[in-house]
């Protein structure tokens, strides 16, 4: 993969100075007589108000562009969605149809992700490998170190996994993960700043422009061994550049005449679908807002950025579509100019559209498009086999720490669950109690305090097994765990009922892991028995996070946001019942008494979101909603053990697959060919 630099001398007239946006921006839309500037200022209502109708599409030859493939670089669910919603799709409608993964070639090693090509096989950072073969090369216009725009070479690569198509683009200068001494500690995979000195948001501009010119190449006929695609999926704000590349670069190339008028209405016409996973990540770039507008839209970056008018609406910061307040902002474009806006559950599309704490500077935005039925929740899918008790698995995870005997079990046959709670309280001690041991099989996992409690625990199907195995963010409310579960060791305190055994922890903050060593502390002052079986650590081993599962009766899902979730299907598929915050997807995939617990109000920033007056009123705040719901729990297990037994069983039943019936691969399928679900 070369990089050639090719300087392109573009007016700087034409260009967006470098630091315009250092200035107060006064958006004033000037009217034109000019159509194509017309178009460009009324493009933004259009889309949200759904003016622009549908394509016909017999057939759907998509792409799913995406940063992010659970395949061969995974940070997180949208890695997931990537990979398992165009293999369930191609399994069931190919081969007359599918769906394509067009993905950046990485090559590097962050110290924790490492990805590299070896002859013609690609090596990716989640220990998958394919062999790959060059089928052609583009040229993407981007600015360098300097203020000139350069020529890039791209190299395209074809490759075959899991019966599912996909297309890498390599670039050593913007694809390439070898750290540079400045990179965030917190940034890793494909989010640090790399050696080159570009950071994730100026390399993911820059994949949302190779995508373009791949497009761009296909309707010249300059590349024909692979098809153009009659729809487009976005796959969050990583490719959020592209409606804007698609729409007003080709308008504007169309009007000073450098793009014909039956290629730009050619590219124009493909739809676009964006995928918004968290809204709270939309990739701003303060530092480098002119240099990344100047780099997408070339030539016409003056021209299109002073007409890039976004629909009216109530929030002075989103005027125009291409930057918020003043700073580059790439899921923008796509929310005012995608064809089609999908979120990963009917909650979650509920709550950014209501609430400015979960839609941001877009909330009046999405509202418009779902009063225009452009905006869909859609809950992501989880392949069950993958999640579900698995004999194969389980039988490296004994394997590997050779004192426990795990059994697979099933909603028809729960006897093996209780033996694993038993196999799992050997473990935990024979960890407390044997240091070698606990070097050997978690090394790079901080513990504190752990105690042995194989001889205290006197009845193991009384004694309830809770944890949460989460990342250690505030989006995952281990504070408020923390909380619930000390207001609760005070209300057990005298009880004889045998205590709860609590194993919290995951990667991440160190902050809520101090929250959780103070938390075992406090308990040890009230209830020193049940402080024994609070087990606190920090670090991810996942032999120990799937044992944890195979084990517990609940998982604690105190969250602050969590659009759709995927650990709460893991757990129900292993019989852990989630007890959850009626937030984003834990409200469509988990039913409340049935097959988890879910609070009955959640608030945001103080304010109801979810449930109905008088309980918000009577509980004030999420802690004191979370502390009720988790109390429910436990005395359903303690006193109601045919119902606990029963929702473990409709737990384990429930399937969350793409396929089933009417479910999430449905409508999809229907989104892409009809334009609505």
């Amino acid at each position: 993969m070369t990089t050639p630099n090719q300087p392109t001398e573009i007016s700087s007239s034409k260009l967006l100075p470098k630091w315009f946006n250092k200035k107060k921006i006064t958006h004033k839309y000037t009217v034109s007589t000019n159509p194509y500037i017309q178009e460009i200022q009324n493009l933004s209502k259009n889309q949200c108000l759904s003016k622009n109708p549908w394509p016909k599409i017999e057939k759907i030859h998509g792409w799913m562009i995406s940063a992010e493939t659970a395949t061969f670089m995974k940070c997180g669910g949208l890695g997931m969605i990537a990979s398992e919603l165009p293999e369930a799709f191609n399994h069931k409608y190919g081969p007359d149809e599918e769906i394509v993964i067009i993905t950046p070639l990485y090559i590097g090693n962050t110290g924790k992700k490492k990805a590299e090509l070896k002859n013609h096989t690609y090596f990716g950072a989640e220990h998958q490998n394919t062999d790959i073969k060059k089928i052609a090369s583009i040229d993407v216009p981007f600015i360098g170190d300097k203020t000139s725009i350069d020529t890039n070479s791209v190299d395209i690569y074809e490759a075959t996994f899991q019966d599912c198509k996909y297309i890498f683009l390599g670039n050593d200068r913007f694809f390439n993960i070898d750290p540079h001494a400045e990179n965030p500690s917190a940034q890793d995979g494909c989010y640090i700043m790399n050696k080159n000195g570009i950071n994730e948001v100026e390399r993911f501009a820059f994949f949302s422009k190779a995508v373009y010119t791949l497009i761009k190449y296909l309707c010249e006929n300059r590349i024909t061994n692979i098809s153009l695609p009659n729809v487009l999926i976005a796959n969050d704000w990583h490719s959020g550049a592209l409606s804007g590349l698609l729409k007003y670069f080709t308008l504007a190339q169309e009007n000073i005449q450098t793009m014909p008028k039956n290629l730009a209405e050619k590219i124009r016409n493909i739809p676009v679908i964006h995928i918004a996973h968290h809204l709270g990540y939309q990739g701003w770039d303060y530092e480098n807002t002119a240099k990344i507008l100047n780099s997408l839209y070339e030539q016409t970056a003056s021209t299109v950025f002073k007409n890039a008018k976004a629909i009216k609406n109530s929030n002075p910061r989103a005027t125009n579509t291409l930057i918020v307040h003043d700073c580059y902002n790439q899921a923008s474009c796509n929310f005012h100019l995608a064809d089609r806006i999908v979120t990963v559950s009917k909650n979650y599309l509920e709550e950014v559209s209501k609430e400015l704490g979960f839609g941001f500077d877009f909330r009046d935005i999405l509202k418009i498009r779902k009063d225009h039925r452009n905006f869909f929740g859609i809950v992501n899918g989880y392949e069950k086999k993958l999640i579900s008790p698995n004999q194969q698995k389980i039988d490296m995870v004994n394997k590997y720490f050779t004192c426990t005997d795990f059994k697979s079990f099933s909603e028809n046959s729960l006897e093996n669950k209780l033996h694993n709670k038993k196999e799992f309280i050997k473990l935990i001690s024979k960890i407390a109690n044997d240091a070698a041991y606990k070097q050997k099989v978690i090394p790079l996992i901080d513990t504190y305090k752990f105690d042995d409690i194989l001889n205290s625990v006197k009845d193991i199907s009384r004694t309830p097994i809770i944890c949460a195995t989460s990342r250690m963010v505030e989006q995952k409310g281990y504070d408020i765990a923390a909380h619930a579960i000390l207001s609760l060791s005070k209300k057990y305190k005298d009880s004889s009922i045998e205590q709860p055994v609590f194993v919290l922890g995951g990667a991440g903050d160190i902050n809520y892991f101090k929250i959780l060593t103070k938390l075992k502390d406090n308990v040890s002052k009230i209830n020193p028995e049940a402080a024994a079986r609070i087990f606190v650590f920090r670090g991810y081993r996942d032999e120990f996070a799937y044992a944890i599962q195979l084990a517990s009766d609940f998982y604690m899902m105190p969250c602050r946001f969590e659009p759709c979730g995927l650990t709460q299907m893991e757990a129900m598929a292993k019989g852990a019942l989630p007890v959850a915050m009626s937030t984003g997807g834990l409200v469509d995939t988990i039913d409340d008494g049935k097959d988890g617990f879910r609070t009955e109000v959640f608030f945001s920033d103080g304010r109801r979101v979810y449930g109905n007056n008088l309980t918000a009123q009577r509980l004030k705040n999420n802690e004191k909603a979370y502390t009720e719901t988790l109390d429910k729990a436990l005395s359903v297990f303690y006193n109601t053990p045919n119902l606990f037994s029963a929702m473990q069983k409709n737990a384990i039943h429930k399937d969350f697959s793409w396929d089933v019936e009417d479910g999430s691969l449905s409508k999809y399928h229907n989104l892409l060919q009809f334009g609505h679900i």
